[in-house]
């Protein structure tokens, strides 16, 4: 069984959930992490035992590794995917793939070039109850899908967010850029399609920074399926919650807590196998994208056409009307 060395580029919070995942898999291991932040990289070096940089181009040059997982900020990602690429290592690239399209270009392009595979963080596809719910949509025992309303609430502009975050410049946008994009994944993984039409409105209200604290879309799949993705960065009570509406029924998706139906009447638990944790489920993924040398599910293309559609709600905003989101097409 081959045996791939993987680097991460990044020590932040996110860094800990790929290397605690390369840990339950018999096919990786990680050599390194590099961070501009010494004392960070050194921290997580010492956790996990792997090398600390504070060059993540010293480390990919010298440890010469199989995967590079880039965990940076949005406006890095295209340096350090590309840099990876043209390296030759596979590339597990954090969510949003770039601030804009133009950025994802440049990103697909390298990974084409150097013919590795490139993979986008959507972990949106690895969660038990998003899987459990996508397999209850496939059986139409609720009938057809009509409408999705996606919600999701929590204090994006608290004191210890990273000051990059609400940098437009740095991060590309706000709440809709950094979480808008898993409503956006969520969305078209589940009804196997892409958004074509989006309506939107965002404020900006928030206390620092010069992003978007809140977000209302109204949105239309190539399916013919509608939805409603509404994100609030204020003060308040926390959700994260996702309806599915079909002619016979409903389910309800709620983040890290379970899955829920009805078919007629109050809703029901629904029973959700225990599975692996979804960054490792990501991680077997992309190794099987890497042996068979086909495209993964989230792909360059697919990272690409999320990143897309926020940039539309941006542009719905600004014109104060519906936009077509240029790059929709099937995801089938």
């Amino acid at each position: 069984m081959d045996m791939y060395r993987v680097v991460v580029i990044g020590a932040g919070e996110i860094a800990n959930s790929h290397l605690e995942a390369i840990k339950t898999s018999s096919e990786l291991k990680a050599v390194a992490v590099a961070d501009i932040d010494a004392g960070r990289a050194q921290a997580v070096g010492r956790r996990f035992g792997v090398t600390p940089y504070t060059s993540y181009r010293e480390m990919v040059e010298r440890e010469q590794p199989d995967i590079a997982v880039v965990a940076l900020p949005h406006h890095l990602h295209r340096e350090a995917a590309v840099f990876a690429a043209e390296h030759g290592c596979h590339i597990l690239l954090e969510k949003p793939m770039a601030r804009n399209e133009a950025e994802c270009d440049a990103i697909i392009r390298a990974a084409q070039q150097h013919r590795v595979t490139l993979m986008v963080g959507h972990t949106q596809h690895f969660k038990p109850e998003n899987r459990k719910a996508k397999a209850l949509m496939k059986t139409g025992a609720l009938g057809r899908l009509v409408m999705v309303n996606d919600t999701r609430h929590l204090h994006y502009f608290r004191e210890e967010r990273p000051a990059w975050f609400l940098d437009k410049a740095k991060a590309g946008g706000g709440i809709l850029m950094n979480l808008g994009v898993h409503s956006v994944d969520k969305l078209q993984w589940l009804t196997d399609s892409r958004v074509v039409r989006v309506k939107a409105s965002v404020s900006h209200f928030g206390p620092r920074g010069d992003v978007e604290g809140s977000g209302l879309a109204y949105l239309e799949t190539d399916s013919g399926v509608v939805a409603t993705i509404s994100q609030s960065g204020y003060k308040g009570a926390a959700k994260d919650e996702t309806e599915l509406i079909f002619t016979g029924g409903m389910l309800k998706l709620v983040s890290g807590k379970g899955l829920w139906m009805s078919d007629g009447g109050e809703y029901r638990r629904v029973e959700v196998e225990e599975e692996a944790d979804p960054f490792a489920l990501q991680f077997a993924a992309l190794l099987a994208a890497i042996r068979t040398g086909s495209e993964p599910e989230c792909s360059g293309a697919y990272g690409k056409s999320v990143v897309g559609v926020v940039e539309a709600m941006y542009r719905s905003h600004h014109l104060g009307a519906e936009v077509e989101v240029a790059q929709g097409r099937s995801a089938r």
